[in-house]
């Protein structure tokens, strides 16, 4: 009876360890998470860096987009334009 109640305490222990310890069912549950959220993160960032890698060549090699980024982002403006500012 002795040997039975022990193994039977054993394997609750065993299962509770199984369940909840680390590298146990419910870490793994949230490694796969973690995993999952990283990976999204990371795609997003390969997204970011093919679009930057475009905007790049883009600077380097069309003068016209350069010109268009100087004028918007920059405010610059080029001889003989006519610049109008409102009073305000």
């Amino acid at each position: 009876m002795k040997i039975g109640r022990y193994f039977i305490a054993v394997l609750l222990i065993i299962g509770v360890l199984i369940t909840f310890g680390e590298r146990g069912l419910i870490d793994n549950f949230r490694k796969k998470e973690q995993l999952m959220m990283i990976k999204r993160q990371n795609h997003q960032l390969t997204l970011e860096n093919i679009s930057l890698k475009k905007n790049i060549m883009l600077l380097r090699e069309d003068l016209s987009y350069l010109e268009m980024v100087a004028r918007n982002e920059l405010g610059m403006v080029k001889a003989g334009d006519l610049v109008y500012r409102n009073a305000q």
